[in-house]
């Protein structure tokens, strides 16, 4: 992840209004929150969840987060490409898809939804392996939504062993 400082171009609302992809990467601007934009970025998920999930069915969930995620690997790239650096932190749409995928998983309530929330994030920030290695080695679009589809997965392996002890 690269800050605003490496940057041919700075991220900015002039910015990412000047191209939809700038603006998806951006998680509709949650990137540009100036203390941890990821973290942000994930909070956005969780109101697209709600409305996503009244209205679609498990198969059109499914279906949406795939093509976000192909979408995805489209806009990162070209927003890397525009501002000089593959993988800015504030491009922030592999956060947002990535937790619609733990929170589609996620079982009902509140604390279930925070706990996604918090091992989420845990695992996009620490990067235990094999993240660190693909966050580090794939790089472009494509290596900026897959290191967080795999903390997405942790996450989920670790929600799914605290239901079976706790339930």
């Amino acid at each position: 992840m690269t800050t605003s400082a490496d940057c041919r171009v700075q991220p900015s609302w002039r910015f990412i209004l000047s191209h939809p992809a700038h603006f998806l990467s951006f998680g509709f601007g949650s990137g540009l929150f100036p203390k941890a934009p990821g973290t942000a970025g994930t909070l956005v998920a969780f109101p697209m969840y709600w409305v996503l999930a009244a209205h679609l069915t498990d198969v059109q969930f499914i279906l949406g987060l795939i093509g976000a995620f192909v979408v995805g690997v489209w806009v990162c790239e070209k927003t890397g490409q525009a501002l000089g650096v593959p993988d800015h932190g504030g491009m922030v749409w592999d956060e947002i898809v990535a937790f619609l995928l733990v929170l589609f998983f996620t079982p009902a309530g509140f604390f279930w939804q925070l706990l996604a929330f918090l091992l989420f994030r845990f695992f996009d920030i620490v990067k235990p392996p094999p993240i660190r290695y693909f966050d580090q080695t794939w790089h472009g679009g494509l290596g900026v939504m897959f290191d967080d589809i795999l903390a997405a997965g942790y996450a989920l392996l670790c929600l799914a062993l605290v239901k079976s002890v706790l339930l």
